[in-house]
């Protein structure tokens, strides 16, 4: 359905233990399997003709957040998902590279200042390792670049509730950040990272979407820090400009990981053009509302439905 593609479309241009991924496989099993609609002679939700997706997209942000030096972030993310009648499951695996002191890194693939906002000569935090890049070391006193592979994230949705003139499409989502970064280098926090969110869709008449999400993340704590975890939300609206493309904008908030930094507030633009069924053409605009977030970010991607 349309606002099926859609939500996958965000993903592509876009919250820790084992338990969550057993339980965000179970959804997808139970989603695939419990109920023969074919036998029960009941008009089900209808089998994808196109199962498999497999995107890439490169994504570039640059932002002090609130330190007295930038960061800039490129991140390539390349995910390939599975759809089921009633959900989808995703593995991202993302090349990273950072130009920064160490005091942001990427967590679950957003930007996020984990470190002060001042690189002190001497002073480390408590249980922390000194100068470097590491989550609990004093940040650089300049900026240095880094690459590599980024966190793998394992993604899960299942559709509770169909759309229809009165309730929206209801999803659950689950999720786990598998920490595949290195640390040491300032590209993650060394840590699982787990969470699970609910998304709602609705169509407002023949062209117009609204959307609603928000979750909670468990954010694991590297040695040396105390992370705060991490609620977050979004609202947004959407808009079909041709029958090929959809454009929306989207207002979001994130806990900040710290007390010392402000939540993360953006406004996000994002649009899907399809060329042909197999074919999908994707861009976001990012303009940052708050010092938690980048200054802006921009991105483009490509996706295949096979």
């Amino acid at each position: 359905m349309r606002y099926r593609a859609i939500l996958a479309a965000r993903e592509c241009c876009t919250g820790v233990s084992l338990v969550a991924v057993f339980l965000g496989m179970g959804f997808f099993l139970l989603g695939a399997g419990t109920v023969d609609w074919a036998a029960a002679e009941i008009e089900g939700p209808p089998q994808p003709t196109s199962q498999w997706r497999v995107s890439t997209t490169v994504n570039y942000s640059s932002g002090s957040y609130g330190t007295d030096s930038r960061t800039n972030i490129l991140y390539a993310p390349m995910t390939v998902r599975r759809v089921f009648r009633d959900g989808d499951i995703s593995l991202t695996i993302p090349f990273v590279s950072i130009s920064g002191t160490g005091a942001v890194r990427l967590v679950g693939g957003m930007p996020t200042r984990t470190g002060s906002a001042t690189a002190s000569p001497t002073a480390a935090p408590a249980g922390g390792t000194g100068r470097g890049k590491g989550p609990g070391a004093t940040p650089l006193s300049s900026a240095t670049t880094d690459s590599g592979l980024g966190d793998l994230i394992l993604r899960g949705r299942y559709y509770l509730v169909e759309e229809n003139a009165v309730m929206p499409l209801v999803a659950v989502t689950g999720r786990v950040k598998l920490p595949t970064a290195d640390a040491d280098l300032g590209l993650g926090t060394g840590e699982f990272d787990e969470g699970a969110g609910l998304e709602l869709t609705k169509s407002l008449g023949d062209r117009w979407l609204a959307y609603l999400d928000g979750g909670y993340n468990l954010i694991g704590d590297a040695p040396g820090t105390n992370f705060n975890n991490q609620w977050w939300y979004d609202i947004g609206i959407g808009y079909d400009v041709t029958a090929n493309l959809h454009m929306s904008v989207f207002y979001e908030e994130y806990r900040a990981l710290v007390n010392t930094v402000n939540n993360a507030r953006d406004l996000l633009a994002l649009a899907s053009y399809m060329v042909n069924d197999t074919v999908h053409l994707t861009g976001s605009l990012l303009v940052g509302l708050s010092n938690g977030a980048p200054n802006y970010g921009f991105g483009g991607g490509i996706r295949f439905r096979f």
